[in-house]
């Protein structure tokens, strides 16, 4: 068991961090009405973006040697507790929807488990030992890409993750929202989003946590494309897993070939469903097993796979 860390040290650290400072400004926020306060919060909510902007070239370069990685089989794994265990599990779960991931390619671990979702469980985030044990019931291997997410940049459970995924080979990112934080130390990718102190005090799930999602949409949506799981920008690897889903795979395929509707059900009833190899099919002009065989061999990328029909709209 990690060693209980004296009360005072704790409270020495956060009067050091951004996320955590107090705004004699706001002292009365209560007194305003609610319009005001409305305003109030919208204003800060506004230096969200631009405190993400600052930081693209290192959320690129994270996105980049992500997908590389993944190109080869790896994973992504998220790893966080509190707000940020949850904003990770909410990122990973929409990605079989999504972009028609395998599962487990996309995979978030909170401190505390999955009843840590709903559930505050009491000194899971404070556990380097629950990451590492964590991670290892993934099987982690050097393939994988392990992001670490914490407001603060301190917390034990999302540090011990990067440190322990780094000690197996597997890349890590450091995810937090205060400069010079050990968790982006600990990361081959620090990405420090500082975004200043919150509306309430301390309360990370405010801008902090905005930025966090802002990111995390960047990390998986970019990687995804660069994977090949989009043709422009549509979904083509939507899992069509219900009557909305499946209305969009049709609006899909009609936006992609411009097809008519007789084409679109008889491309979808020949690819079982599937989107990408029936957009084959049409603009390439071949059957479904060869728009399969034909996807297969470009790895998913439907570009690819259009060149090697001839389709001028390749390129």
């Amino acid at each position: 068991m990690p060693a209980t860390p004296d009360p005072s040290d704790l409270r020495a650290q956060l009067d050091t961090l951004t996320t955590e400072a107090f705004r004699p400004e706001l002292a009365e926020i209560d007194r305003l009405g609610t319009i005001e306060i409305a305003r109030t919060m919208n204003g800060e909510d506004a230096r969200v973006p631009t405190a993400v902007a600052g930081q693209l070239p290192r959320i690129a370069a994270a996105i980049d040697a992500t997908a590389e990685r993944m190109a080869r089989g790896g994973r992504l794994i998220y790893a966080g507790a509190g707000t940020a265990g949850r904003l990770g599990v909410l990122d990973a779960s929409e990605c079989p929807p999504t972009f028609n991931t395998e599962p487990g390619q996309v995979v978030g671990v909170i401190a505390g488990g999955p009843s840590a979702m709903v559930t505050s469980v009491e000194g899971a985030e404070d556990s380097r030992e629950l990451a590492a044990a964590d991670l290892d019931r993934l099987g982690l291997v050097a393939e994988d890409t392990v992001v670490g997410i914490s407001a603060s940049g301190r917390t034990p459970y999302a540090v011990g993750a990067v440190t322990h995924a780094r000690e197996r080979g597997a890349l890590t990112i450091g995810l937090s929202c205060n400069a010079g934080s050990a968790l982006a130390a600990a990361a081959d990718h620090g990405i420090e989003i500082v975004v200043g102190p919150e509306l309430l005090t301390g309360s990370t799930r405010l801008k902090a946590g905005t930025a966090q999602k802002l990111v995390l949409n960047m990390l998986s949506t970019i990687t995804m494309i660069r994977l090949g799981k989009t043709y422009g920008n549509l979904m083509v690897d939507v899992r069509a897993s219900n009557d909305k889903l499946r209305a969009r795979s049709r609006r899909i395929l009609a936006l992609a070939t411009g097809a008519d509707d007789k084409a679109i059900e008889e491309a979808l009833s020949a690819t079982g469903g599937e989107v990408k190899p029936a957009i084959l099919s049409i603009l390439g002009q071949v059957d479904a097993p060869t728009a399969n065989r034909l996807l297969a061999q470009s790895h998913g990328h439907l570009r690819a796979a259009l060149e090697a029909t001839g389709h001028p709209g390749s390129g």
